[in-house]
């Protein structure tokens, strides 16, 4: 969700967390009262978040400091488990039971808890993917439309992304990226993803004034929603990593 200001790999910092360097990436915000750390949604970057003033130094430090806690979040990553007949998939926000049976049309269908979906078992999890990929890309195009129309610019390029470390962005040519997992998020996490990179086309910073925009853009909660991202952001990762 965040436009996390990036480096070459070779220069960006990192410290030791349970036998593995993590890299670094620290973002430096006029707002900002004190320094924060996260982990990225897929455990590959530490984030740290910092007044202008703050030096790199004193970010590697808070990190080394909380390796520990660090260790901790890694080893609460889940596990890429796979899809099979029976089991769990979220989508929009609700988990769903994998119920397949040959005769059945192959294009997934959702309701009542359950995506259906035929077929030969071969395949199964590529044609459950590339369905996830084509409802993301439906949503997105019209979530984009939506708050477009709210800000008053034009229609931005919509570009799917695979990204690890982010859920989306928005280039200086006005190409909004979103992470196509955010189809499993529910609907209001989403749209809040999506406004997010919206106002950027209003103000290509994260200043007070685009601050202000986005809250006046997004109908929901967007504390709430930011909320869901960082608790539950990671088990979007479960199914296809």
């Amino acid at each position: 969700m965040l436009d996390w200001l990036r480096r070459s790999p070779r220069d960006v910092p990192g410290v030791a967390v349970a036998g593995r360097r993590l890299p670094v990436v620290i973002r430096r915000l006029p707002q900002a009262r004190r320094m924060t750390l996260r982990l990225a949604p897929d455990g590959s970057e530490i984030r740290i978040s910092m007044p202008r003033w703050g030096l790199e130094a004193d970010a590697l430090a808070f990190a080394t400091s909380r390796a520990d806690w660090l260790a901790g979040q890694l080893q609460r990553l889940p596990t890429v488990q796979g899809l099979a007949p029976g089991a769990l998939l979220r989508f929009q926000g609700e988990m769903h039971h994998i119920d397949h049976a040959p005769k059945w049309p192959r294009r997934p269908l959702a309701g009542d808890g359950v995506i259906r979906i035929g077929g030969p078992a071969e395949g199964l999890e590529g044609r459950i993917h590339r369905w996830l990929l084509a409802e993301a890309r439906v949503q997105f195009a019209a979530d984009l439309a939506h708050y477009a129309g709210r800000a008053g610019v034009p229609m931005p390029r919509l570009a799917l992304s695979s990204a690890k470390a982010r859920w989306g962005s928005c280039s200086a040519r006005g190409i909004v990226r979103l992470n196509w997992r955010l189809i499993m998020a529910p609907d209001a996490v989403r749209r809040s993803v999506v406004a997010h990179e919206v106002t950027h086309l209003l103000h290509f910073d994260h200043s007070p004034r685009f601050h202000a925009a986005l809250g006046d853009l997004f109908e929901g909660d967007l504390a709430a929603a930011n909320r869901w991202l960082k608790a539950e952001g990671r088990s979007l990762y479960a199914s296809f990593g």
